[in-house]
């Protein structure tokens, strides 16, 4: 099993921090991760809302991890490809791949909320489709192959993109929220599979690996490996399980954060969802931070963090990307990587 890191913090909006101080976490866990045999640092795409608005745009992060780092991976997590010309993914993950020396992996996005595609309003409707076409040019371009596009004129040109990548094959993989259908995508087009457990529990994740490897070994043939499935995971680890009560009150932040975007995302054109009571919002967040310390996240004593992971094993993942800014104070999650850093090495 491998361990990674993974960010999505919900402090975008902070007044409290020093100049350049708000990817400190980012850049010094990464550092962490690079000396301590960690797979891959993981930063994601989101717009226009103060809830991971860190993070507008991964191949900048990226780059700066990858500035800092020697060895580690440095990957997207993801980029909502609808959004963007292929041309200009291509062209930013490259310049990555080379800073980096060959250490960029891409998770490919199809988009879930109406004001990113402020971006690009056209794609929405299509955007599942859209994802999948994108990621295929992103193969034939990063490949050193042209495309066909039009200038400025008018004109009929065949473009490639500059700088040529270090790999000669971009590793892939496609987000899934929980859609089986996406799973079985995955495998169709050879690429790994990012997920979490927010929308879904461990018996439905089991279930949609299952169908992730049938379909990568039906589509893909001359590909040796079984494919690879990430699982995001928020976690916190310490020497007893007395952390969880340093948790619980950023956790309901957190989570109550999540809410608000969530609700954005999925509220209707009119605005007819009825709004819930204090009470029920209450009782909903304390649910939903009890489901995380449960099965979501991977909280508590080292001992405690190595069991849940080989639970994760045991259902098909291959990778844990382990979430670790939602909310504690940096300090104290850079104290924390040591107890994770156990962890990695009880599972390797």
């Amino acid at each position: 099993m491998e361990l990674s890191l993974f960010f999505f913090a919900d402090d975008s909006t902070s007044t409290t921090m020093t100049p350049g101080g708000r990817y400190q976490l980012l850049l010094e866990s990464a550092r962490f991760a690079d000396a301590h045999d960690f797979t891959a640092v993981w930063t994601p795409e989101r717009h226009f809302h103060p809830f991971g608005g860190l993070y507008p745009n991964p191949s900048v992060t990226g780059a700066a991890v990858a500035a800092v780092t020697e060895r580690v991976g440095v990957r997207a997590g993801s980029v909502v490809v609808p959004l963007h010309d292929p041309l200009r993914v291509v062209e930013e993950w490259s310049v990555v791949d080379n800073i980096s020396r060959g250490r960029a992996g891409v998770s490919f996005a199809s988009g879930w909320h109406p004001h990113d595609f402020t971006l690009n309003p056209a794609r929405f409707a299509d955007r599942r489709d859209a994802a999948l076409t994108a990621m295929e040019t992103v193969r034939t371009l990063w490949r050193g192959e042209s495309v066909p596009r039009v200038d400025g004129r008018g004109d009929p040109v065949d473009i490639r993109i500059y700088p040529p990548p270090v790999q000669s094959e971009l590793p892939m993989w496609l987000t899934s929220a929980g859609s089986v259908d996406t799973f079985r995508a995955a495998g169709e087009i050879g690429a790994g599979v990012l997920t979490h457990l927010v929308k879904q529990g461990t018996d439905v994740l089991a279930g949609s690996i299952g169908e992730y490897r049938k379909s990568f070994r039906a589509h893909g043939a001359a590909i040796a490996a079984p494919g690879h499935v990430t699982l995001m995971m928020h976690a916190f680890v310490g020497p007893d399980d007395s952390v969880f009560d340093e948790l619980r009150g950023p956790m309901r932040e957190y989570v109550g954060a999540s809410l608000g975007l969530f609700k954005t995302g999925n509220a209707t054109t009119e605005g007819a969802k009825r709004e819930a009571s204090p009470h029920m919002r209450e009782r909903a967040l304390e649910l939903s931070v009890e489901r995380y310390f449960r099965t979501v996240g991977l909280f508590g004593s080292v001992e405690r963090a190595v069991d849940t992971v080989k639970r994760m094993r045991g259902i098909g993942v291959d990778e844990i990307a382990c979430l670790i800014d939602f909310g504690m104070p940096a300090t104290a999650v850079l104290d924390s990587l040591k107890y994770l850093d156990q962890v990695r090495q009880a599972v390797a």
